[in-house]
């Protein structure tokens, strides 16, 4: 697999990465199986996609749980990326980023891990108690213990609250003030066909500088893979069942962004897939952009690793561009 770097200290992986929440977090629970998961782990290691994306907050902590027995087996083989600075009660999620607990989180985070160093150590979300330079300051520390090798920022964009100005401004400017105590290596934000809100102004900010760029969501949470039917309803527990794209209504309207990345795919061969597309474009915006979408199979790993190696022609980028803008915004 194509390789690309991450930061100013060419850090390298794999240009598809794997999102490892699905397996434990947000999604249907009755559909998740560990072992199955495990066998996806390993499956996107040996198609080359190093980089596996968890968070202590997912499951909580199930989801490194389960990353760290692939670890133990194959801890060359990967970049681990987890995150700190979220913490999951019965019915709220609040962020904490003191100093103190970051430390302590991130030595729970190797034991679960089974590792002892984290490639990357994301801030998952600042604390609005505590400036954000000492949380950050506390992850340098943890840098310079030889614990962590690179740091990086989650974004907060639409999901985060209703935006005022750029979409983006307020994650810039967190960025801004934490590259003062310690170099950002990568930020990670949604970035997909129908959530192209980052080439704006944050992918820019990230091109300028050297910044890894990892986009989650690329898949649109599945909807840009066309094998969800409108109106098909989701468990309770998937956070599907309450995203407004995902009413059936506005499944339906949003269908011809699907026609169209399958059109595009025709034309590649019968055997290349609209979420396959959907996954070159991202490739396509910047020589940084990781792309880290979520999957718990080893069908839909393979699938996502080969995309790596569709290139996409001048004309399907203009087409995929053109296509309508989803509706049924977090606005």
């Amino acid at each position: 697999m194509e390789r690309r770097t991450i930061g100013a200290g060419a850090l390298e992986v794999g240009a598809v990465g794997l999102g490892c929440m699905p397996m434990s977090w947000a999604y249907s629970g009755s559909r998740q199986r560990g072992d199955e998961s495990l066998r996806a782990v390993h499956r996107a290691l040996d198609e080359g996609s190093s980089l596996l994306d968890t968070a202590d907050m997912y499951g909580p902590f199930t989801n490194e749980l389960l990353v760290g027995r692939v670890l133990k087996e194959r801890r060359e083989d990967a970049f681990v990326s987890t995150k700190v600075g979220l913490l999951v009660g019965e019915q709220h999620i609040v962020a904490n980023g003191r100093p103190g607990y970051v430390k302590r989180a991130c030595d729970a985070s190797l034991r679960r891990l089974q590792t002892d160093v984290i490639d990357l150590y994301q801030l998952h979300r600042a604390d609005p108690e505590v400036p954000v330079e000492e949380t950050w300051g506390a992850m340098a520390e943890l840098v310079r213990a030889g614990k962590v090798r690179a740091l990086g920022l989650c974004a907060v964009g639409a999901r985060g609250g209703r935006r005022s100005g750029g979409l983006y401004d307020g994650t810039i400017r967190q960025l801004r003030r934490v590259q003062q105590v310690f170099p950002v290596s990568a930020v990670e934000a949604e970035l997909s066909v129908w959530s192209p809100e980052a080439l704006d102004t944050l992918l820019p900010w990230c091109e300028a500088r050297g910044v890894g760029f990892l986009a989650s969501m690329p898949l649109g949470n599945g909807f840009l893979t066309g094998t969800l039917t409108p109106g098909q309803g989701f468990e309770p527990d998937d956070m599907r069942a309450r995203h407004p794209r995902f009413t059936a209504e506005m499944m339906a309207a949003n269908q011809p962004i699907v026609v169209g990345l399958r059109r595009v795919a025709a034309r590649h061969g019968e055997a290349v897939t609209a979420a396959q597309v959907a996954l070159a474009w991202v490739l396509a915006q910047g020589r940084h952009v990781i792309t880290v979408p979520g999957a718990k199979r080893e069908r839909w790993v393979t699938e996502n690793a080969a995309a790596a190696a569709l290139r996409l022609t001048p004309q399907d980028l203009t087409e995929v561009a053109e296509l309508p803008g989803a509706q049924g915004s977090w606005e």
